[in-house]
């Protein structure tokens, strides 16, 4: 099964999000965007796994949590990978990803040890889209700059999700396998 952990997003910031998507779309660019209820923050993408490793992920992220309390995160800004002049990815940032970054950076090394690739330079980031083509990309271009200061809002981060990913033709299906609260 393909699988990553994640950080959902609080209905209550889907809307602005959507909002955000909506205005870029006025672009009329090659984008396709991320469904309101696939909304996420990745913590770690596993790609496929065995059962036996999912249960070994979720022992060591339960051990990890056992003493990380919940906190803040900021969304704010639009931004592109791999660079402006080249999108491929449309995400929104966080303002102030320090504790988020510190935390993935902790899990990541445990995962690592279990033979899962270590993360290169993680940015915490919230995909809102990928682009499929090059049509109107001086116009998305522009969007995005003209969006790079958006304020989404503060998320509380209370939990990690392991999440199970189907792919189909109209797009992936998540299904969440275990949850993990933080204190």
């Amino acid at each position: 099964m393909r699988a990553f952990m994640a950080v959902e997003i609080d209905f209550r910031l889907i809307n602005k999000i959507l909002k955000v998507q909506e205005a870029i779309k006025t672009a009329d660019a090659q984008v396709k965007f991320v469904d309101g209820e696939n909304l996420h923050f990745t913590v770690k993408f596993f790609g496929d796994i065995t059962p036996d490793q999912a249960q070994q992920i979720a022992s060591l992220t339960e051990t990890r949590l056992e003493n990380q309390h919940s906190f803040q995160m900021y969304i704010k800004g639009t931004g592109v990978f791999p660079k402006l002049d080249r999108p491929r990815v449309l995400w929104l940032g966080v303002d102030n990803p320090q504790e988020f970054s510190h935390l993935q950076q902790r899990l990541d090394e445990d995962w690592v040890r279990m033979g899962f690739r270590k993360e290169r330079s993680y940015i915490p980031h919230l995909t809102i889209g990928r682009v499929k083509g090059p049509r109107n990309r001086e116009a998305l271009i522009s969007k995005i700059r003209e969006l790079e200061r958006v304020d989404i809002g503060p998320l509380p981060v209370e939990k990690l999700v392991l999440k199970k990913s189907d792919l189909t033709p109209v797009g992936p299906i998540y299904t969440d396998l275990q949850e993990f609260p933080l204190g």
